[in-house]
């Protein structure tokens, strides 16, 4: 690469760092660059995934008071379910072609980007039903831990969107503020980057150039990322997420 394409790739990083740590699209920012400076798509997607890990890293840290008002047994419980998810996920990634998900994701993202829409309204519709004073759902049920491994699973496959997808799991299953769920979100991606990238390592081709790149630009973006979702106030954010799926389905679509 030239240095201005390395250039791009480190802005590419930035801004996917952001985006990973509040709305939850970064690949759809990272991914295409990637393809576009002709890196093929598989390497280009395990090279994305390794190098944005640092991004969830550094939004994770960047969101520790919110994870500190999580009881240590949930957040681990969230952890695992999307770590486990996200084993079958890159293995899915080596053995499937590579359209098989990519034609069913842009549906999953403007659905779950519909749930996180409405998510306040069935919340309030289940509380009723089922008499549950506010902040009783603390634990992952076995519907949300179903869901959350899911979303784990796309998540170790190709991950865009799957940050939407998770805040609308952990935000349906979860009686939690939404700053409190975007930081569970972000600590379950780097748990799925984590677990598929020591797989890409191992078994797979990657461009450690470009991953590094990436790197350099997510680990502040995903810090920055977070001092930003947090401050967001809860109904901007939601929008901001139901937007940006829109959006990447739409681009995925195309």
């Amino acid at each position: 690469m030239t240095g201005p394409e390395h250039v791009a790739v480190i802005a590419a990083g930035l801004g996917a760092g952001v985006l990973t740590s509040t709305v939850g699209v970064a690949s759809l920012l990272s991914f295409p660059v990637l393809i576009a400076l002709g890196i093929p798509p598989v390497v280009a997607n395990t090279s994305n995934t390794l190098g944005l890990l640092p991004a969830a890293m550094s939004g994770s840290f960047g969101y520790r008071r919110e994870l500190r008002e999580v009881r240590r047994a949930h957040t681990i419980a969230v952890v695992l379910t999307c770590a486990i998810g996200a084993i079958g996920g890159a293995v899915l990634l080596l053995a499937l072609p590579p359209g098989v998900f990519a034609a069913i994701a842009p549906w999953l993202i403007l659905f779950t980007c519909l749930i996180v829409g409405v998510q306040p309204w069935i919340t309030k519709w289940l509380r009723s039903r089922h008499d549950e004073p506010h902040g009783e759902r603390t634990a992952m049920s076995p519907a949300t831990t179903f869901f959350a491994a899911l979303t784990g699973v796309y998540g170790g496959y190709f991950g865009a969107g799957a940050g939407v997808m998770m805040m609308a799991v952990l935000g349906l299953g979860l009686d939690l503020d939404l700053r409190i769920v975007n930081a569970l979100k972000t600590l379950a991606l780097l748990a799925a980057n984590l677990v598929a990238s020591l797989i890409f390592i191992f078994v797979a081709d990657l461009d450690l150039t470009v991953a590094g790149l990436l790197a350099a630009g997510s680990v502040v973006g995903g810090y920055v990322g977070a001092h930003i979702g947090r401050r967001l106030p809860a109904t901007v954010l939601r929008v901001l997420i139901v937007l940006a799926g829109i959006i990447a389905a739409v681009l995925m679509l195309r």
